[in-house]
């Protein structure tokens, strides 16, 4: 074998090692043995005359799949991955398989440290506003740009990526917290009026600035590589991963809020304005962080859960749209329907999308079309339908009452999904028939990305100006 041969062996062991050793019922000494093994098959399958690739993806194949592997040293070192779910110091023992650890969340006891004290900091940041302005309302606007760069801080202390990226990413705080704070959604007078006077641009610019910095923390998590279809997949997978588990924190919270306020007034001490006004926002505010340090350090497990969850909730949403169909076919209730009724079928439809995206960033592409691929053909064409129906209707309000922000808004939305649905629901048919590979319908989903963050940033900056802050 030649040095350039064995410089691109190399290369090709420490890419599927690296892959290996995300997985967490797999050690540092496990990966080492198999590694010994794939180079020893490498090495026959070459002598036998195949080249260095070759010989490579013939012995991956013959030493088994990845997840499989996985499963097998799941079942066997059992053990070991329930040790896994609790918070134990081997990260910070001598043992050199704990230090010598490749995984990408090297230090998980020191990463721990970092997610409390940055979640302690946006915490600090929510709370410290609303005492220095005394205007719940403004934290209320501002609170992606009071929490989210702390997590854009969690990435970059992860993941190093260029100082180029982390200036883009804050002039992009920047930007959206002089709009949040400059413009006038009261008409001009200096009271801030969120809550009282119900601005549709301010609610519009608050849930603009939520998703658009958003997707701009993404950047920071790609490490700066945001073109890459890849990375883009591995971001919508962390942000689906990371709500199941902020609403876990958040559920597991409430109960304990609720049991600790019912133990207090059992002894007359009245502790809910206290739990009300600094426990919960200060919670939330760190959950934020807590849940995104869950989702590394503990990665293989949640990806058991959301697929199971995705699987569950498909044939729901499926059978609700079928019949929300039938009722407009038969009633035609849509057309007339009041706004809040629009903006729940919005919502629907979103939930359809992040369904499928989450269905697809779970799948393994090796797998052929199943069954469950067949029922999201069905999802997708019933949620054309929905779309359809809820654009006529949208189309017909604004006939009626004209144009505003509200229905701007949702009409722009509903435009972007539709063009989304439409184009996925070919791509899945053409995949169930065996005509189009499965990359394609990732990177069509990951291709929409920077038409989300656009609206969302047009939703923050323009809309306000163009339709008078009110």
């Amino acid at each position: 074998m030649t040095t350039e041969q064995a410089h691109t062996l190399d290369e090709l062991v420490a890419s599927w090692r690296s892959w290996m050793e995300r997985r967490d019922a797999l050690s540092v000494r496990d990966v080492d043995e198999l590694e010994s093994h794939l180079r020893d098959r490498v090495d026959s399958l070459t002598a036998a005359g195949f080249a260095d690739d070759e010989a490579f993806l013939i012995a991956v194949k013959r030493l088994g799949g990845i997840d499989d592997l996985s499963r097998e040293y799941a079942a066997e070192h059992s053990g070991r991955l329930w040790k896994q779910l609790v918070l134990d110091d081997s990260a910070r023992s001598g043992d050199g398989e704990a230090a010598t650890s490749a995984v990408p969340f090297l230090h998980r006891a020191n990463g721990l440290a970092v997610a409390l004290a940055l979640g302690v900091g946006a915490g600090i940041a929510v709370k410290a506003t609303e005492l220095l302005t005394g205007e719940p309302e403004l934290v209320v606007r501002n609170i992606a740009v009071l929490v989210l760069p702390f997590l854009a801080a969690w990435f970059a202390w992860l993941r190093r990526p260029p100082v180029a990226t982390l200036i883009g990413v804050a002039a992009a705080f920047a930007v959206v917290t002089l709009a949040l704070n400059l413009y006038p959604f009261d008409g001009g007078s200096s009271t801030v009026t969120f809550a009282t006077q119900n601005s549709a641009t301010a609610v519009l610019a608050t849930i603009g600035s939520i998703v658009a910095l958003w997707l701009v923390t993404g950047i920071v998590e790609a490490g700066g590589v945001w073109q890459s279809d890849r990375t883009r997949m591995d971001f919508l997978r962390f942000s689906g991963e990371w709500l199941v588990y902020f609403v876990l924190i958040a559920i597991v919270g409430g109960a304990l809020s609720g049991l600790t306020i019912a133990v207090f007034a059992s002894i007359q001490v009245e502790i809910m304005p206290f739990i009300g006004e600094w426990v919960l926002p200060c919670g939330a505010a760190g959950a934020v962080l807590v849940a995104a340090w869950l989702v590394g350090a503990k990665q293989r497990v949640i990806e058991n859960i959301a697929p199971v969850l995705t699987k569950v909730f498909t044939p729901l949403f499926t059978l609700m749209m079928l019949a929300l169909i039938v009722a407009a076919v038969m009633q035609w209730n849509l057309v007339d329907g009041s706004r809040d009724l629009l903006i729940a079928f919005d919502l629907v439809l979103v939930v359809v999308v992040a369904l499928l995206v989450y269905s697809i960033s779970a799948r393994d592409p090796a797998i052929p079309p199943g069954w469950f691929d067949r029922l999201q053909v069905l999802m997708l064409a019933a949620a054309l339908v929905v779309d359809g129906i809820v654009l006529v209707a949208m189309v017909a309000r604004t006939g009626e009452f004209g144009w505003s922000a509200n229905k701007t808004a949702s009409l722009g939305l509903n435009l972007i999904l539709l063009t989304n649905l439409a184009w996925a629901a070919w791509l899945q048919v053409g995949f169930v028939r065996r005509r189009v590979p499965f990359g394609t319908i990732e990177r069509w989903q990951t291709g929409f990305l920077p038409i989300y963050l656009g609206w969302a940033g047009i939703i923050v900056l323009a809309f306000p100006p163009v339709f008078g802050f009110v």
